[in-house]
């Protein structure tokens, strides 16, 4: 966009390192990436470089809830990232430490440096990740750390407080680190990757990294009862964490306690690299001892002679709550100053990129004087985020889910550029390669509709190619057909040939598009239904406990907030439109059961 930018980080070396699991994208996550992409974003491109093993997440299902994954190789990963960086314009990397803030009345105008430097700004992105504060803790020790090997930033954490911003802490958590060679494969189930990869970016065209599979192995009764044996050395039952963890990421001792029926649980055997040994065992994060590690990892079939080359530990840090921020991400009270990532109170690369983005790009805005950019629910998983945290804000890390949108259907990881890039045009941020590909994608896709819907079909005609239709007499295009379940575009091109002159890229978007287009209609008037229903009041005494179809989550969060009415039960945090719906039918049940 224009704008001379300097990145500040800790330590050089230590840009694109990833902290956690190894891994991009996911449901909900995936299409975050996507976004970014469409936006011309760096995450989708560089996970593409980086991913050695492709899947997509609930494949079997609709287009609108599937998630592209990759499994990345840390170490391409870190590389190729940093090569980016390096090679951006009007961008400088300083290794330093922010300790301060340069403020010009109460407007923050640039920052601070340990060595004394300052650096003056129009607009100042922090991005402090788990870094504000941060501690590590394994079993009862607990050192200071914003990562494993890397220290935290206080100073910067005492200069937030004289701002009065409301703070508090979260924790996450990691598994121990596995040396693969010391893993039986042999007795494991593998998980290969798809044998056609969907990659993250508009951009890319093929797999760059050598591909791998990964292990599937389960906790057993054994393993759970030397967890249960040791609970009260783990920091956060031994009360060493004050910190709220992440729900859908629970750690091993979590899931040993709250789901006490169940006498195993899935990991997944990750490699960190093609050429590294190291694993990542998905699902059993922890803050026990080094000592019990060992012990409940040796219990687990495939692991019994397995080395941790580094144990899982627990992390608490600071973070604000996002509600003092505005749609832009700038905080209200103090201009200039916009935050992005962990530090408002989510979990995950995806999200932090996203609000990067967003943060970004309102920090250029507001320095080249150009209007604000904003994303709304109706055009982007971002969107949804952005207003999620600043309206609802969080009570644990923020994690997207596809059940978050209410315009899911239209909101799919396949359309994201068609979505994003012309507002990314618009604004300035898509570089000529991007501009120019988009521009010939959207031609293409545009002539195969109009050819689609050149010509119109009897149900006698589409009968004679296999489409079995309803003897109605109305006729209908080939893009109207192609909506229908179980047409192909073989059956297609059999009744007009010219459309063999369509790619299959464009034939696959043409039928995604088709598949979605009366959903989305109705979609749309139930959205807008939900929203002249808003001021529909519930009684204080009403019975969530008993309402059938709410997830526990969902029951105990209003059952506590106790809201008014619809329109304060949606800004329950986790709440989703078909929960809305479903306690607006028992509101109107209860109603008619009243006035009967």
């Amino acid at each position: 966009m224009g704008a001379r930018t300097a990145l500040v980080t800790l330590r050089k070396d230590g840009i694109g390192v990833m902290s956690c699991n190894p891994a991009i994208g996911g449901l909900g996550k995936g299409h975050l990436v996507r976004e970014i992409d469409a936006m011309d974003g760096v995450m989708g491109r560089i996970a593409d470089r980086a991913g050695i093993q492709f899947r997509l997440l609930n494949r079997r299902k609709g287009p609108a809830v599937q998630g592209p994954r990759a499994q990345s190789d840390r170490k391409i990963y870190r590389t190729a990232m940093l090569a980016e960086l390096e090679g951006t314009p009007n961008l400088t990397i300083l290794e330093d430490e922010v300790t301060d803030f340069v403020m010009n009345g109460g407007q923050v105008s640039g920052v601070a440096l340990n060595g004394a430097d300052t650096l003056t700004a129009g607009a100042t992105v922090l991005t402090t990740g788990t870094f504000l504060r941060g501690v590590i803790h394994i079993g009862d020790v607990s050192r200071p750390g914003g990562r494993m090997g890397d220290r935290p930033s206080v100073r910067l954490a005492e200069r937030i407080d004289d701002f009065g911003l409301p703070l508090g802490r979260l924790k996450t958590g990691t598994p121990p680190r596995l040396d693969g060679r010391t893993i039986n494969w042999d007795v494991l189930e593998e998980q290969p990757g798809d044998d056609t990869p969907v990659l993250f970016s508009f951009l890319s065209s093929k797999v760059m990294a050598p591909q791998v599979s990964c292990g599937i192995t389960h906790t057993n009764e054994e393993t759970h009862e030397i967890i249960r044996a040791n609970l009260n050395r783990s920091a956060m039952y031994g009360g060493h964490i004050d910190g709220v963890g992440p729900r859908y990421c629970p750690s091993i001792e979590d899931k040993v306690v709250r789901f006490a029926e169940k006498t195993s649980h899935q990991i997944f055997l990750e490699p960190e690299g093609a050429d590294d040994p190291t694993v990542y065992p998905n699902g059993i994060s922890t803050s026990l001892p080094q000592d019990v590690q060992e012990d409940y990892v040796h219990s687990i079939r495939g692991l019994e002679q397995t080395e941790i080359v580094q144990p899982g530990y627990a992390i608490e840090y600071d973070y604000v709550d996002p509600r003092v921020l505005d749609l832009r991400l700038q905080l209200k009270s103090v201009p200039g100053l916009f935050l992005a990532g962990q530090i408002n109170g989510t979990t995950g690369y995806e999200e932090a990129a996203a609000q990067g983005l967003v943060a970004g790009l309102n920090a250029a805005a507001s320095s080249l004087g150009s209007d604000a950019v904003q994303f709304s629910r109706s055009d982007s998983y971002i969107g949804v985020m952005i207003d999620d945290l600043t309206t609802r804000g969080v009570t644990e890390p923020y994690r997207m889910f596809t059940s978050r949108a209410e315009f899911r259907l239209s909101l799919r990881a396949d359309n994201a550029d068609q979505r994003l890039t012309p507002k990314g045009l618009e604004v300035g941020c898509i570089g000529d390669e991007r501009s120019r590909r988009f521009s010939d994608k959207m031609e293409r896709l545009e002539a195969g509709r109009a050819l689609m819907e050149s010509t119109s079909y009897s149900p006698k005609e589409a009968l004679s190619v296999g489409i079995k239709l309803s003897q109605d007499g109305n006729r209908r295009s080939a893009y109207q057909l192609l909506s229908l379940q179980d047409v192909s575009f073989d059956q297609l091109e059999a009744l007009d040939p010219r459309l063999c002159s369509v790619d299959q890229g464009i034939q696959d978007q043409l039928a995604k598009d088709a598949l979605y287009a009366s959903y989305i209609l109705r979609q749309e008037k139930d959205v807008e239904a939900i929203r002249r229903d808003e001021a529909h009041a519930i009684p204080e005494d009403f019975g969530y406990g008993d309402l059938d179809g709410l997830s526990s989550e969902l029951r105990s969060k209003l059952s506590a907030a106790r809201p008014a009415n619809l329109a304060q039960a949606a800004k329950v945090e986790g709440m989703t439109p078909a929960a809305l719906t479903l306690l607006l039918a028992r509101l109107r049940r209860d109603e008619r059961k009243k006035s009967a």
